[in-house]
């Protein structure tokens, strides 16, 4: 205990006289001012303590994305979803399937009176049409290089708008030639392997009786009748070496010569003709040209058919060594640039295009209707490679190549797909009314050239 100090003596010249006054308290702050601090200080922990359950409060508060898709539905899916969910509580991802009729317009439309959602589906194509909506994708989720590293190469070419990548895909297609194997079978024939083996197996394969073709060796030189022409004419042009932003030269006419022929010429597909798509679930067409979803059309028309698809035919090499090359048609997921939630969107879409989910998305289409689509990835090709119907899509995804020229994206008359698809299709048809090819791809360079430069795409 300390030592505490004796009462000090009275000095002798105030003996036997008044009291002395006292020394200055040495007590401290009086009550009041102590009850003053202890308030002001409960008053500032006060704010300081509300203003960090506030921002706690903010970080924990719900979340929730809207994720707008198309071809499949919530089922897909769900589990996915819940599993998410399951792993981050407070967020709530809401999947909603739209319809693809007018489904550009629609998106467009919210985006611009900033209702848009969240995560929308998109095609490969309409990068240029999106460019100021797409978040670009951070490296902290994926970088450039896990893209080009782990995707289709076409995938870091056509997802880039600027100096960015804006997309992820969950699935990839591309054109593919399915062909009717009884039809081959009773003539004999192997499947074709380059386009003069296809000329020459449509030559042969194609029955006429009067005149009327009952069965035709391929569906090819037509717009009207021809389904995805459009990606048909880009095939050829890009194994022709046609840049197709400038569709004009021997290479450019080459390719729509050769396109037309089958009808013009050699008489193996007219105009007479149901849609290719029909003509080959009838059992009246040897060969046809379609993305790999056309199987489920097909089967539904007729479940007794006996097809498969083959890769695609290529050109006649003079050097074995060139590579092969083939056209890419696929839809991807974006993160809108508006986006309150773009972080958590953005680890969604992370955790969605996982090895692990895109093989639980494929078993669920699967069992939904037979089997899904082509995996995105390199590392996840081998896996369909015997596919009778996805093999041949695979086979081709790594030297696959997409540009603007697109069917069936339902992107609207005023759609980069449609528009460019319209000048390509007058070129075609003023070719099979006679109009010298050279003229024809002039115009159509012109109209493509004027396209492009609505989105800035021409120097």
């Amino acid at each position: 205990m300390p030592n505490v100090p004796s009462t000090p003596a009275i000095p002798a010249t105030l003996a036997g006289g008044s009291s002395p006054t006292p020394p200055a308290s040495k007590r401290g702050l009086p009550k009041i001012a102590i009850f003053a601090l202890v308030a002001l200080t409960l008053v500032i922990v006060g704010v300081v303590s509300f203003g960090f359950v506030s921002k706690l409060g903010k970080k924990a508060a719900p979340t929730e994305i809207t994720w707008w898709g198309l071809w499949n539905d919530e089922a897909i899916y769900q589990p996915l979803i819940d599993e998410y969910q399951t792993e981050h509580p407070k967020v709530t991802i809401k999947y909603q399937m739209q319809a693809p009729q007018d489904y550009r317009e629609r998106l467009t439309s919210a985006l611009a009176k900033g209702a848009g959602p969240d995560i929308f589906t998109f095609h490969q194509s309409w990068v240029p049409m999106f460019s100021k909506d797409l978040d670009n994708l951070p490296a902290s989720v994926m970088s450039a290089s896990d893209i080009a590293q782990n995707y289709f190469p076409t995938v870091s070419t056509d997802l880039v708008s600027g100096t960015g990548i804006v997309g992820i895909p969950l699935g990839y297609d591309a054109l593919t030639l399915f062909v009717n194997e009884d039809i081959f079978k009773n003539e004999g024939l192997e499947f074709p392997v380059t386009w003069d083996d296809v000329r020459a197996d449509a030559k042969i394969l194609t029955k006429t009786e009067n005149g009327v073709i009952t069965q035709a060796g391929v569906a090819l030189g037509r717009t009207e009748n021809v389904d995805h022409w459009q990606v048909i004419i880009a095939l050829m042009m890009l194994q022709n070496g046609v840049n197709l932003a400038k569709p004009q030269g021997q290479l450019a006419e080459d390719a729509i010569s050769f396109f037309t022929l089958f009808s013009s010429v050699d008489r193996v597909w007219d105009e007479t003709l149901p849609p290719s798509t029909d003509a080959f679930a009838s059992g009246k067409l040897a060969m046809y040209f379609a993305p790999s979803w056309r199987y489920f059309n097909i089967k539904e028309e007729n479940p007794d058919l006996n097809f498969r698809t083959i890769p695609l035919p290529q050109v006649a090499k003079e050097d074995p060594s060139e590579s092969d090359v083939a056209y890419a048609s696929y839809w991807a997921q974006g993160v809108w640039t508006r986006s309150l939630n773009k972080d958590a969107a953005w680890d969604f879409l992370k955790f969605i295009s996982s090895k692990d989910s895109l093989e639980k998305i494929y078993k669920q289409e699967t069992l939904a209707r037979g089997f899904g689509e082509v995996y995105p990835r390199v590392d996840m090709v081998n896996t369909l490679l015997e596919h009778p119907i996805l093999g041949s899509v695979a086979k081709l995804a790594t030297v696959s190549q997409g540009w603007y020229l697109a069917d069936r994206t339902f992107d609207g008359d005023t759609g980069i797909n449609t528009q460019i698809g319209k000048y390509f299709e007058d070129a075609i048809n003023a070719v099979n009314k006679g109009t010298a090819v050279g003229e024809a791809t002039t115009t159509l360079t012109a109209g493509v050239k004027q396209v492009l430069a609505q989105y800035g795409l021409t120097k």
